[in-house]
Formats: structure tokens, sequence, C-alpha cells
């Protein structure tokens, strides 16, 4: 059936692929390009409708016990306006007001709010909200094509990937629930298996406790490493030139462990240079060869995330007593199936190490947390499946993503970056790597919308 679309926009016409928290902060950036003059398509599947804009998988959640894992004092979709959430917050009647971790759904109506000033407002609409999903994209030389799932075609002059993380397809017929599902309920006082201990397993956990659920919860993990919670937090000034550059990833990690040590015996924690780090890793992941990304995605990766992504205080607490009541159990295992039994029990399979015999879990519910990591070609989507296909894009040597370059232009099959396709928050982590928080997203998406409105006005 075809859709009618909205009439063609007039000026520089840019399609973002993803309303969720990238694909509205983007459209942000751009519409505030007032001299380039851009217009907007930005477009999102039916079937995420009603996560409404900016909600996507992070900020969907309803549970007032979702919080942001950044403080709110960092969470302006800005560079330039580091206040711009803060003063938003003053202004509405929340309860949370003055919170230094807000709801993630608060944080997701701030989202929404972005784009308020250019829907419908103006007399020539600069903003269009097509709840479609794009099937495929073709560059046509000069502008670029995209086909809809309403049978319809849109022509762009650039298009921009905001589509976030991989999720993973259902590949055990229903017995294992997804992170983010929201499947029946079950008894009470049920066992319950989280497969992973990170961000994703706290916030089910969370869900859970708050539920009135009495049941034992296990989460299963390689490793059993559990998110760190924040705390006073003072950043180190790294300088670029500290940083050893070029030496093997083995040297970087004791490098970063002594400058810790340092900072502890000074009076300081781990936290600050962590977070002094920070605005150098992407940077410290694009210069290391693929094999030392490897390795570091085997072996460093974990520790790393549970130093660099933390918890608030409040939600640290909450994991703490339910581990110390034996109410949660922290399990190191790797998970090797669940298949569901004639009484609709689910056995768990998981074995403690390469050389342990295989052991099992009954559980009432299974629930895949192990986190964003996944192969990026066997969970593609229609429309990157298309790109892979055509050669338009080729994915990373490791399969996190899409390959993009350091512009965030997508890289084709041929090896050359497209200068009308980019790739921005989650979609570009294969290149990028820290690009899943909103402070990193918002300084992306500030730098592509001010190229792009160099391009406009040159071209004037």
């Amino acid at each position: 059936m075809n859709v009618a679309l909205p009439p063609a926009p007039q000026g520089p016409h840019i399609a973002i692929i993803g309303a969720g928290a990238s694909g509205v902060v983007m459209a942000a950036h751009l519409l505030a390009q007032t001299r380039a003059g851009f217009c907007v398509s930005l477009i999102e599947a039916q079937g995420n409708a009603g996560r409404k804009l900016g909600r996507g998988v992070a900020y969907s959640t309803t549970s007032p016990d979702h919080l942001l894992n950044t403080r709110a004092s960092n969470m302006s979709a800005f560079p330039a306006d580091p206040a711009h959430f803060l003063r938003w917050l003053d202004m509405q009647r929340l309860e949370e007001k003055g919170c230094e971790f807000v709801r993630r759904s608060t944080y997701g109506a701030y989202l929404g709010s972005l784009l308020q000033p250019w829907l419908g407002s103006e007399p020539i609409e600069r903003l269009r909200l097509i709840p479609e999903e794009v099937l495929a994209l073709d560059d046509l030389g000069g502008k670029v094509a995209l086909a809809l799932s309403g049978g319809g075609q849109l022509q762009a002059d650039y298009a921009i990937l905001a589509t976030g993380h991989v999720i993973a397809r259902d590949t055990a017929g229903g017995v294992i629930a997804g992170a983010w599902d929201m499947p029946a309920p079950i008894d009470a006082a049920a066992r319950v298996v989280i497969i992973g201990s990170g961000l994703s397993m706290v916030d089910n956990v969370l869900t859970l406790l708050a539920g009135g659920h009495r049941g034992q919860i296990i989460s299963l993990s390689r490793r059993g490493l559990l998110p760190r919670g924040h705390g006073p937090v003072d950043p180190s000034e790294i300088a670029a030139a500290d940083i050893p550059w070029g030496q093997p990833l083995s040297h970087v990690l004791r490098w970063l462990r002594r400058r810790i040590a340092a900072r502890v015996a000074a009076g300081g924690t781990w936290r600050d240079e962590v977070d002094g780090l920070r605005p150098h890793a992407a940077q410290i992941w694009r210069s290391l060869p693929i094999p030392a990304r490897a390795r570091f995605l085997r072996h460093g990766a974990p520790w790393w995330d549970v130093h660099r992504h933390r918890i608030p205080p409040s939600s640290q607490a909450v994991i703490e007593a339910a581990i110390a009541s034996g109410q949660l159990r922290i399990e190191k295992g790797h998970f090797l199936g669940a298949a569901r039994g004639r009484d609709g029990q689910i056995t768990a399979r998981y074995r403690h190490n390469a050389y342990a015999p295989e052991t099992s879990i009954i559980a009432a519910r299974v629930i895949d947390c192990r986190g964003i990591r996944r192969d990026a070609g066997k969970n593609a989507s229609s429309l990157v499946q298309h790109l892979l296909s055509s050669g338009q894009a080729r994915l990373d040597p490791l399969r996190i993503g899409l390959d993009v370059d350091a512009q965030t232009q997508v890289v084709g099959a041929d090896g050359q970056p497209s200068p009308r396709l980019m790739a921005i928050g989650p979609a570009s982590r294969a290149t990028f790597w820290e690009i899943t928080a909103i402070p990193d997203i918002r300084l992306q998406a500030a730098r592509l919308a001010e190229r792009l409105a160099q391009r406009a006005t040159a071209a004037i």
C-alpha cells in the first residue's frame, strides 16, 4: 500500500534514520544551524511509534527505578550549553528536580522536547516525522533515495544512520526473553536466570524487586563482574601527549594502573583517572591495530566497562542488599543454551570453565542481558542487509558494526567513504567505541552538523 508522504522540503534535505536519542539529538543540532536552512526528515519504524521521540531502547522505560547512569549535570544535548538539561528540569514540576541522577523516562521527555520548536510552527516546514521503516537506500549521485516500508520513496541530499544498538535476533524460539522485553508476569516466588551482569542486568533486577519478586535471581556471567557505583570524582587532566601511543595494549593498561595508584596515594580515586581518560578513548581505540582491538574485547573490555559505565548509588545499594540477602546470586560461567520443558519451566545450561562439567539451572524465566556487542552481520536490519549486499557499506573486521571513517562517513565495500551516507551514535561504535552515552553523542552530532552546514553554505 502506498502511503502519502508530506510535501517535499525546501532547502538542503537530510534524512535521519532512527528517532531515538541519537536521531533526535542529531536533528536538533541540524535544525539549530539556521544559516544552512536544513530540512530534516526523521524516520522511525511504525512499530516503535509508541516510544515517542527520543525514547529508543534506553529511554522508553517507564520504571521509576531506572535512573540515568550519568549525572544530570552532564546530560545536556548541546556541548556548547552544558546547563540546557538542568534548565529544562527547573521548568518542570517534577519531584526529582535537583536530584543528581534522574529517571530515564524524564530524560526521554527532555529529548522529545528538543524538537518541539520545529513541529508545525514555521511557514516552511523544516522537520518531518515519517513513521515508516527504511528498507533500502541508494546513492543516485548528488542525492540518496530511500525506499520506505509503506511503498513510497524519499529523496534527500544526505542520509544519517542513527539506528542505535544492534539488537540480537531471537534464536531460541521465545524461550529467552530480551533485556528490554515486557513478558507476562510470573510467580513472585519463581527463580529467574539473567545472562550477564552488566547495566541491563541491574535494570532487570531493579524491576523484579520493585514488583515484589521474592524468588531467587541468578546472574550468570563469565567473569561475574558488576558495574561499580558512582562516587565523588575530580577528573584528572590527561593530555594527549601523556598517553603512550603506539605501545602494546598491555603497556597502556599498566600505564593506566600506575596513574590510578598514584592518584589514590594522593587522596583521589580510580574514577578520577577513568574519567580523565574518557575524552581520549575513541582516539586510543582507533590507534590500536585490529589484533589489539580483538584482544581488548576478549580480555580488557569487561573490566573497562564496569569502571567506565557506573550506576547511581541508590541502584548500587539495592543490588548489594539483594546479594547480601542471598536473593541475588552472581554465578560465574559460560552460558550454553536453554530449553523449555513440558511443564513450562526452562532449563538453562552453563559451564563454569572450559574444563568443568555442564551444569543446569531450572527457572521460570531466562533473560538475555549480555549487552550491546552483537554480531552486526547476523543481527542486521533490512536496511543494513541492503547496504552490505549492495556494497554501499561493509562491516568492520571485528563485526561490531558498520565501518565508518573518522568523519562518520560510511565506508563501502571498495574502501571508499560515502560523502552522502553517515552513521552516528551506537551505529558508529566500530570506529568510535565510546559513543554510546549522550556526552559523546552530542559532541559527535554537533561536529557533523557543523561540517554539513559548511558544505551547504559553501554551495550557495
